[in-house]
């Protein structure tokens, strides 16, 4: 379970913008959510990326990653036909090769030396399986992500053998096929936008698209698929996830970086400095 490719997607009509957005790094340094991406695939020892992009986007991409852009190859989604189907168009570069999987809309902050994708990867070659990142995660953010049920695995804190897939499911849902023991009441392990996976995910992908149809191909359906036929597993990491395309994503995102960086102390002299004036300001106005 050697992992030396990533595929990142970004061409959902919601999304695509997203990863050209720009932000301070740890390193104090402006990026595109694009460059910071590559550089936390980089991390994990990726050798060869591919982005998935709308038709026509591929200029703006290269250019957004910045010095990066070398390392980029680009596969167009033609159709949208849905998140599975973006995936399964880099099937090619895939090829026979387990991947690692992220989707274009979210930031990774681990507060440690090690980042989440690097996690995710040794954890998949340790493990010898596929592995998806996950995060405990309320019940109302349930229509945001797909989520797993299961039980943990024998001796091991936060990894678990996971039984059921489903996509966005409703809180009822959640409750009946979902509930993992040892979770908060009213939390869920819910996908992290990050995913290790072996070659039968793109088989699968492939065999529900070459059926035909305008219909829109699901990942989490293949991932349910593939919890019937070899051993897969989800894992908690050290870190967070920040959603960048939902209400203040982005200003949540660039907090936590800017938190994680070299300059965290002058960030929170900053924070601390406006709360006080935004409290003064409450005061003189009573």
């Amino acid at each position: 379970m050697e992992i030396k490719k990533a595929i990142i997607t970004a061409a959902g009509k919601s999304q695509r913008t997203l990863p050209l957005q720009t932000l301070v790094d740890r390193d104090g340094a402006t990026k595109t959510a694009l460059r910071i991406l590559i550089e936390e695939v980089l991390s994990a020892g990726i050798e060869e990326i591919c982005v998935v992009v709308c038709p026509g986007d591929q200029a703006a991409y290269a250019a957004a990653a910045g010095g990066q852009g070398g390392r980029l190859q680009f596969v167009e989604q033609t159709a949208a036909l849905g998140y599975g189907h973006a995936v399964c168009c880099a099937r090619d570069f895939a090829g026979k090769n387990p991947f690692l999987l992220l989707v274009g809309d979210h930031l990774y902050v681990s507060g440690g030396q090690k980042r989440a994708a690097q996690q995710l990867v040794e954890r998949a070659r340790v493990e010898k399986c596929a592995v998806s990142a996950v995060q405990a995660t309320h019940e109302s953010k349930l229509p945001y992500y797909g989520a797993v049920g299961g039980h943990l695995a024998a001796g091991q804190k936060g990894l678990y053998e996971i039984a059921e897939v489903v996509e966005k499911p409703t809180p009822t849902e959640a409750e009946q096929r979902l509930i993992v023991p040892g979770l908060r009441a009213g939390h869920y392990l819910c996908f992290f936008g990050m995913h290790a996976l072996t070659p039968t995910v793109m088989e699968l992908l492939a065999e529900d698209v070459a059926r035909g149809g305008d219909r829109r191909i699901h990942l989490t359906t293949a991932l349910a698929m593939l919890a019937k036929r070899e051993r897969y597993l989800a894992c908690e990491l050290a870190g967070r996830r920040y959603d960048i395309g939902v209400k203040y994503g982005l200003l949540m995102a660039q907090m936590a970086l800017a938190l994680d960086g070299e300059e965290r102390d002058e960030v929170l002299s900053g924070v601390v400095e406006l709360l006080a004036r935004r409290a003064s300001q409450g005061g003189s106005s009573e």
